[in-house]
């Protein structure tokens, strides 16, 4: 699958219901007739929104894990903690669960974010601050996590 590009904001129903930015709909277009499962973050509060095809390819290597080591077990169970399939409607929108609703503390505004090839859906105010760098400092994150890199010979680093 092609990397996910860009960064929309939206508004979410009292129901849970999100329209789909185009440009986002239009780079999920080859997934919404197999849908999506959308599932908890590990390390933020925020939402993963999975396209099948790349759901599938998690669940593959999660699937690797030997589940007679408790670790394993355990990482099984949370990871896959509140995960549900949702499809996008003819008119764009998608469903949030209310029991993810609660766990992003989503609001009424909400970030869509890509995130390689899944998209993470924040409430507009969390994703503000994580982007803040208040407690972060980006340069020396960017410098330990892709410092080494460079494997194409093309001086980008």
């Amino acid at each position: 699958m092609d990397p996910i590009i860009g960064t929309y904001e939206c508004k979410v129903d009292a129901k849970g219901r999100v329209m789909l930015p185009s440009p986002l709909k239009k780079q999920l277009a080859t997934s919404l007739q197999d849908g999506f499962v959308l599932k908890r973050s590990v390390f933020q509060p925020c939402l993963e929104l999975y396209p099948m095809e790349e759901w599938n390819v998690m669940m593959q290597k999660v699937n690797g894990l030997n589940r007679f080591v408790k670790k394993n077990n355990d990482f099984i169970r949370r990871f896959t903690a509140g995960v549900k399939v949702v499809e996008i409607d003819a008119l764009g929108r998608m469903l949030i669960p209310k029991d993810l609703v609660g766990f992003a503390s989503i609001a009424k505004d909400v970030v869509f974010s890509s995130a390689v090839t899944i998209v993470e859906i924040w409430d507009k105010d969390l994703y503000e601050k994580s982007i803040s760098g208040e407690d972060l400092d980006f340069a020396d994150l960017a410098e330990e996590v892709m410092g080494n890199l460079n494997n194409n010979d093309n001086g980008i680093s």
